[in-house]
């Protein structure tokens, strides 16, 4: 993958948290999500959580976390951010509904620092496959839903869900 300036990182006992409504607009930072991506709390509330997208982070994944999502299912995956002023951070993200009853009313995430040696030896080479298919389609839609069929067609091969797949990356199987 090809980033732009610097790899940031914050301390292993740190958490990143956000909370979003239901159209992904921000409602919640805590202090950790604000000091890595530089923002002050007044930048970010109100504004879409894709604000801290990174552009090398295949939509294929975030369809697949938005499936998950939608059915009231909690997931983890392995995410590359970009801060205020360019620079990148890898997390692997627990996103969760959030609930009132039995309605889903928004989104929570909890981000941890991952595994370099997972991100360099698992994660790069495979979001480097998506992206690459991605950028074969001129259609943004054909692109999204091509490197969801090759994460779907691989994890198929390999036996696993995508849930199977994260869990046993940072349990270390």
């Amino acid at each position: 993958m090809e980033y732009f300036g610097n790899e940031v990182y914050f301390d292993p006992q740190e958490l990143i948290v956000s909370k979003t409504n239901l159209k992904g607009l921000i409602t919640y930072a805590n202090h950790t999500f604000l000091k890595i991506a530089g923002y002050s709390e007044a930048e970010v509330i109100g504004r879409p959580h894709n604000l801290i997208r990174h552009p090398n982070m295949p939509r294929g994944v975030f369809e697949l976390l938005w499936k998950h999502l939608q059915k009231g299912r909690e997931i983890f995956a392995y995410v590359v951010n970009t801060t205020k002023n360019g620079d990148y951070y890898w997390v692997l993200a627990h996103v969760t509904p959030s609930f009132d009853g039995n309605e889903v009313v928004g989104f929570h995430s909890t981000r941890r620092i991952p595994d370099q040696s997972i991100i360099k030896t698992v994660i790069e080479p495979l979001y480097d496959n998506l992206n690459m298919i991605e950028a074969k389609h001129q259609n943004k839609r054909e692109s999204i839903q091509a490197s969801s069929k090759y994460l779907e067609d691989l994890l198929a091969s390999k036996g696993v869900s995508y849930d199977e797949f994260v869990c046993n990356l940072f349990r270390g199987n």
